[in-house]
């Protein structure tokens, strides 16, 4: 069973990676909001694996982060819910704010994700409410590659600030990824929360 994978990316689509490993290719399923976050071609790239082994295959579903695969592994769990779903959900919205959603029994909420009708939403709350209290709560924030440099509380907080305005965690590291690649180190170093804020949202429009 594969558990993860360290080598070269090779070939990159929205939905798809291919991981070159001791000159074997890996093909690896994703979520399409892995794709900011991901480090160029030809570059190393980590991804936490889950096997699935069905009758007539074998798929890898590949994550950057840790909580992204044990919140996929509960949806899994959820009568009506395969690993395509799984991650369409996943890519819609965060491990932690999904959490929060499925403990509060926020169905309108849920809903509003791709895939999810309201029997979908109501299973997810029924038979995660309880498991989810065990997931860490806070959901730090995965920042892409080209981001590595900026892992500081500034980053954090616009996220934060945008998540809290009701867009995704994956939509709002994307816009800062816009808006910090189009910066100077002094130009970002210079910007206080509420400029990086507007020029987010600007992204975001």
């Amino acid at each position: 069973m594969i558990a993860s994978l360290r080598g070269i990316l090779t070939h990159a689509t929205p939905d798809e990676l291919i991981v070159e490993v001791g000159g074997v290719g890996y093909q690896v399923r994703c979520m399409t909001s892995i794709e900011p976050y991901l480090p160029k071609v030809g570059d190393e790239v980590f991804l936490f694996i889950h096997t699935n082994v069905r009758d007539d295959a074998i798929d890898l579903y590949g994550f950057l982060d840790a909580k992204e695969k044990e919140m996929f592994l509960l949806l899994v769990t959820v009568s009506g819910i395969g690993p395509r779903l799984a991650m369409t959900i996943l890519g819609g919205m965060g491990p932690a704010d999904l959490a929060h959603a499925i403990g509060g029994g926020d169905i309108a909420r849920l809903t509003r994700l791709q895939g999810v009708g309201k029997k979908t939403a109501e299973r997810l709350c029924v038979e995660l409410k309880d498991k989810v209290k065990f997931l860490p709560i806070s959901d730090s924030v995965v920042l892409p590659y080209s981001l590595a440099e900026h892992t500081d509380q500034l980053s954090a907080d616009v996220v934060s600030a945008l998540v809290n305005l009701g867009y995704s965690p994956a939509n709002a590291r994307k816009a800062l990824d816009q808006v910090v690649r189009g910066l100077g180190d002094d130009e970002y170093a210079a910007l206080a929360l509420g400029d990086l804020l507007r020029l987010a949202l600007r992204s975001l429009a």
